[in-house]
């Protein structure tokens, strides 16, 4: 997928940072409701590009993360 838009057809995103992001200027990541599903990026170099992912795979992330800080 490419992060590259043309003028005039770029659209704006209501970017979320993480909870764990802190405020201390440390590693920090972004999540935004795009397409396919989600999209993620470096709240500290935003233009540098973004991730998407499905619904699904961002679930099934964010499910075996909780189940490893659990252990």
């Amino acid at each position: 997928m490419s992060n590259r838009r043309q003028a005039g057809t770029a659209r704006a995103f209501a970017w979320r940072k993480s909870s764990y992001s802190g405020g201390n200027g440390g590693e920090c990541v972004e999540v935004a409701v795009g397409e396919p599903g989600l999209l993620v990026r470096d709240s500290k170099v935003p233009g540098l590009g973004r991730l998407a992912v499905t619904s699904r795979s961002w679930s099934a992330l964010t499910s075996s993360l909780s189940v490893s800080n659990s252990v």
